[in-house]
């Protein structure tokens, strides 16, 4: 089943409509689809690459009104449907205290964890269900999201095919150096300045 999926994203990633399956692949994938915008968004970019900051923009709207409905589901419908799409991606073991932790720090969690590969449904479920206020969570999901699709398209834009294998195999470590990078930016503004 996920083959089928995914093979369905990369033919939509070349079709002429492809701006809008990515829109609406960013939107499902904020709420219980389990394939990331990423292999629509990069086919894309390589393909044309003087539009690869149009598509990062139409994947981080699409993402971040999609993790609306995501924090919908968290809610107003945990109990039906947002427990068993964490149960799919087996979130469910320790979510209490996951939970725990996004009360404390909601929107860092979002934005450092909603820039990497970590199901960022689960983290819109979450939000919806403790209630984290509805403009931090649109707030801290257009940076995250922004920053991680605004990220994947500079890199191919500016190093083209060469820079897709890497990507591919090495997102997770990517986005975890510039997440390094952008919290140790802002705690050195905090204590130097």
């Amino acid at each position: 089943m996920m083959r089928r999926l995914y093979d369905w994203v990369m033919a939509k990633a070349s079709d002429e409509r492809a701006p809008h399956a990515l829109f609406w692949v960013s939107f499902i994938e904020s709420s219980f689809f389990p394939i990331p915008p990423d292999v629509m968004l990069v086919p894309m970019v390589l393909a044309n690459r003087l539009k690869a900051w149009w598509y990062a923009t139409v994947a981080t709207i699409g993402s971040v009104i999609g993790g609306v409905a995501g924090y919908a589901i968290g809610y107003f419908f945990f109990e039906q449907i947002g427990r068993p799409i964490l149960e799919f991606y087996g979130k469910s073991e320790g979510f209490a205290d996951f939970q725990h932790w996004f009360n404390e720090w909601g929107v860092w969690i979002l934005i450092i964890k909603g820039m990497t590969p970590f199901p960022y449904k689960v983290l819109t479920i979450t939000a919806g269900v403790t209630h984290m206020p509805l403009l931090e969570f649109m707030l801290a999901s257009v940076i995250a999201r922004a920053m991680r699709f605004y990220l994947v398209a500079g890199l191919l834009y500016f190093f083209g095919e060469p820079i897709r294998d890497f990507i591919e195999k090495r997102l997770s470590l990517l986005t975890t150096i510039f997440v390094v990078l952008l919290v140790l930016g802002f705690v050195s503004i905090k204590y130097v300045f």
